[in-house]
């Protein structure tokens, strides 16, 4: 792949350690804990195989994801209980199916607002880390 083409969710390795850690492979997705905790909790939720669009799944592999994704919201909500969790899947940039699942929380950051991709505001230890995907790894 040409530098524009890498993909994080592909190439594994540093591409994807720089962005998120790996917490849980599901059925037909991983989950990754998103390195920027400005929303604590925040996980990507990636497609296995390298699809652009959720349209370009067929029915079965489509609501395997989307269970994949509810399964994701289900444990951010047992670890964090946030007021509400969004949901996105962009792509423009990074053309690999994948969701980000943010938790907000009415008294948090960006309340009422759009979330920023990657504010670069709350970074974690590395124990902290561990800690964060240990506890949601326990809730898959």
């Amino acid at each position: 792949m040409g530098e524009t083409a890498r993909c994080h969710y592909c190439e594994k390795g540093e591409l994807m350690d720089a962005v998120g850690i790996e917490v849980a492979t599901l059925s037909v997705s991983t989950v990754y804990l998103f390195r920027e905790q400005s929303h604590p909790g925040r996980v990507i939720v990636a497609y296995n195989e390298h699809v652009a669009d959720i349209l370009d799944l067929p029915d079965g592999k489509r609501n395997a994801l989307l269970d994949d994704i509810i399964r994701a919201a289900k444990a951010i909500k047992k670890a964090h209980n946030p007021d509400k969790i969004n949901y996105a899947a962009f792509g423009d940039k990074m053309p690999h199916l994948h969701f980000h699942l943010t938790p907000k929380y009415l008294d948090g950051f960006e309340w009422g607002d759009v979330f920023a991709m990657n504010p670069k505001r709350t970074l974690l230890t590395d124990a902290e880390y561990r800690a964060e995907v240990e506890k949601l790894r326990q809730l898959f």
